[in-house]
């Protein structure tokens, strides 16, 4: 078992947003390297997301953007299942880059939106960010409705 100090812990912890004890599993398990153990709690918060696949979502934001040219607009129905979250700064920080996705990349359904690559890290698909958001916040989390509207078209 590796020495883990409470500076890895922290700093995992301030970059990641996982629980404390679940920071120091990932670095015990990755002896410390720091960059294993992001992965590690990725790829948990993944495996974590999947078990909230079936829960109701009920509550949620609808977030709007109109790019600075007033030529594009899109509008992103994103809901989960408690209002708690729905008011929570990770919630709505996911919320704003679905509809900066929206109106960047046109996906003409959620399928599609899902499988595209994020536009500030060409290495996730949107489903992952989503999915990532799910493991920080403890909550289900859906696209319900996409819409994009273009002047001229």
């Amino acid at each position: 078992m590796t020495n883990i100090k409470l500076e890895q812990i922290k700093k995992l912890r301030d970059k990641t947003k996982a629980g404390v004890m679940d920071c120091r599993t990932a670095l015990e398990e990755c002896g410390g390297d720091f960059q294993k153990a992001c992965e590690w709690l990725r790829k948990k918060g993944i495996a974590a997301a999947g078990k909230r696949a079936g829960r109701q979502t009920n509550n949620g934001v609808v977030e709007a953007y109109v790019h600075p040219d007033s030529r594009i607009a899109s509008v992103v129905e994103l809901a989960c299942e408690t209002d708690f979250v729905a008011r929570n700064q990770e919630f709505k920080k996911l919320a704003h880059e679905l509809v900066l996705q929206v109106a960047a990349m046109a996906p003409k359904n959620i399928e599609e939106l899902l499988k595209q690559p994020w536009i500030r890290d060409e290495k996730k698909t949107i489903g992952d960010l989503i999915k990532e958001t799910i493991a920080k916040v403890g909550e289900n989390i859906v696209v319900r409705r996409i819409f994009r509207c273009e002047l001229g078209k």
